[in-house]
């Protein structure tokens, strides 16, 4: 569940008050974030991924009655205008090609005042092409090699056994791709 997620002691307090709210999670996953938003009075959630699997996992471990789940590209869901009062992305986005694009569109599907809640893989780990450790000869991690930072694009990893493609995106290309296409950015963090 979430509490086992790294990332959520950082996510959590940067929600805002969901009562009310419609949500939309872009990459649910197993639908965790989807149930919080409920448990927190949600009344309109909305999350898409694109693997069935995932879905089907969601749909199992984190249903509920204002929730609903929809197999969906992040690139392929039509965004319409002026539906969200908070779109969510947790740990998705570093596999989009075109992120300035899904900016593009969760602008356009955010309510006025609407929040864009997202965290993606820092580009320090996605910009190397071997994305692994330097290892000491006694195997200790020494430091994480950075080399192609500012050569985006394609990067072919292994994770949790399967060979994945990422996309790696400079910071200026996240930062100035929110801000160039409306956002106001009230919080950045690093971890």
């Amino acid at each position: 569940g979430l509490k086992a997620a790294g990332e959520w002691h950082q996510l959590k307090p940067l929600f805002p008050s969901l009562e009310g709210k419609s949500v939309l999670d872009l990459g649910c996953g197993y639908g965790w974030h989807c149930k919080f938003a409920e448990e927190q009075g949600a009344t309109k959630i909305l999350g898409i991924d694109l693997s069935k699997k995932m879905i089907e996992e969601a749909q199992k471990r984190n249903s509920g009655n204002q929730i609903e789940y929809r197999i969906s590209g992040l690139e392929e869901y039509d965004y319409p205008e002026n539906e969200w009062d908070c779109v969510i992305s947790n740990l998705a986005l570093h596999y989009i090609e075109d992120i300035v694009e899904i900016f593009q569109k969760v602008y356009r599907t955010l309510k006025p005042g609407g929040i864009f809640l997202f965290n993606i893989e820092h580009p320090v780990f996605t910009a190397g092409v071997g994305q692994d450790w330097i290892y000491t000869d006694d195997g200790k991690p020494q430091y994480w090699a950075i080399d192609n930072y500012f050569i985006t694009g394609e990067r072919n990893t292994h994770f949790l056994g399967c060979d994945v493609v990422k996309q790696h995106h400079t910071l200026t290309q996240i930062i100035m791709g929110l801000l160039n296409n409306g956002f106001e950015l009230k919080v950045v963090e690093e971890a």
